[in-house]
């Protein structure tokens, strides 16, 4: 039995996720009432965002307590290429929903609350930044956790002893080796994932709104493989490919199961350390990239605001239209790190062309139908993003020190 789980350890984890993404596929199709299957999905992603605030929380305080200093630079290269990556994927929507129009048929409407404009928005990331410490850990808050770290972090490095310091390395070592078994599971996660997936939903979303979904998925994939990589390559004056596609493979298919960007957070961190990135750097630089990089969920509020208004035959002229890509990225910064967390938003963007709330509640409704797809590869778009822009600011440092980039 040893002999054979070295075995299957010493296989890329790549494949054996491919493995377990087979099987999930296979047993829904034989056996969609095997139900227990899907505990494994629900174990991994509880699993992973289990450990996900912990390891953020002493990742941030061991770096910051043990930094050397000189990293500011980049973190304001890592902030400006998720803010503008965020836009720019904004700004496509708008085009490819111009160039596309879809209409959405409006019949149910849903009783979620979603915010009214920006400024509630705003606010409620405001008050997730001072969220009790305790709360913010518990809550798997990010924004307050990274806040609380950080000032306890810098605190730390100011008045600890080289012991304490030393004892803060030391628990966060601990548990990110925890975190590379729980991620050395992610076959059989996955596996479950699919088989739920599978089993539930079937194909009749591709039927219904099969339009609306190639719109979303058409703006995801190019943005994903065509302006994130112009990005980098803008950055670091070579071809970017090799890393794109390493950063989705690696990232991406995770997140695409998994369908939280704060559940990924600990396979973003195990791929940074895989790339050389410094561990000072992407402590911050990857759970900040979950709450504000957020090219995926800034495309799905432009598209699904853009269709509601076609379907209701108002007019939307460039000037509104941009200015609508600009109050979607701001607003897809305020989205939450879970499942649909980007589609309760849209209220807020449709109410810049007067659309009232019941009628972008039912646009809502549509989203959560089709969020099998359209959520999972949102996901997948961000998470991915948030290993590529961290390892692109921390590379072109790289190269102006003559340094070799492992790709």
């Amino acid at each position: 039995m040893k002999q054979l789980i070295n075995k299957w350890n010493n296989i890329s984890l790549i494949l054996r996720i491919v493995i377990g993404l087979v099987i999930g596929v296979i047993l829904a199709l034989v056996c969609p009432q095997a139900t227990a299957i899907s505990v494994l999905g629900d174990l991994f992603v509880g699993a992973l965002k289990g450990i996900a605030p912990i390891l953020v929380f002493v990742l941030v305080v061991s770096s910051l307590a043990n930094a050397k200093g000189g990293v500011k630079h980049q973190f304001r290269t890592v902030i400006f290429l998720y803010m503008l990556s965020t836009f720019l994927a904004a700004v496509v929507a708008v085009f490819v929903s111009f160039a596309f129009p879809v209409t959405l048929k409006l019949t149910d409407a849903v009783s979620d609350t979603a915010p009214q404009s920006i400024f509630e928005v705003l606010s409620a990331l405001l008050n997730k930044v001072v969220a009790n410490p305790v709360a913010a850990l518990t809550d798997a808050n990010y924004i307050g956790i990274l806040f609380w770290s950080l000032l306890l972090g810098v605190a730390l490095k100011r008045l600890a002893s080289d012991t304490t310091k030393n004892t803060f390395a030391n628990i966060s070592d601990a548990v990110s080796q925890v975190v590379r078994w729980v991620i050395n599971l992610a076959p059989f996660g996955i596996l479950g994932l699919v088989f739920s997936s599978v089993s539930s939903n079937g194909l009749g979303i591709f039927k219904d709104y099969g339009k609306l979904l190639l719109v979303l998925v058409g703006c995801m994939l190019g943005v994903a493989l065509i302006v994130d990589p112009i990005i980098a390559a803008i950055c670091l004056h070579r071809n970017p490919y090799p890393l794109v596609l390493r950063c989705f493979k690696e990232s991406g298919v995770t997140a695409f199961f998994t369908r939280s960007s704060a559940a990924n957070i600990p396979v973003n961190m195990a791929l940074c350390e895989k790339l050389g990135l410094d561990k000072n750097i992407y402590s911050v630089s990857i759970p900040l990239g979950a709450t504000i990089n957020m090219d995926g969920a800034a495309i799905t509020i432009t598209v699904m605001t853009l269709a509601a208004a076609h379907t209701l035959g108002i007019s939307v002229d460039i000037p509104t239209a941009i200015f609508l890509s600009v109050l979607s990225a701001i607003a897809a910064c305020g989205a939450s790190g879970v499942a649909g967390g980007s589609l309760l938003l849209i209220p807020m963007a449709c109410s810049l062309f007067g659309i009232n709330n019941d009628i972008a509640m039912q646009v809502v409704g549509v989203g959560f139908i089709i969020g099998v797809v359209q959520d999972s590869l949102e996901t997948a778009i961000n998470s991915s993003g948030d290993v590529l822009f961290a390892a692109t600011a921390e590379f072109r440092e790289w190269i102006k020190e003559g340094r070799e980039l492992p790709f």
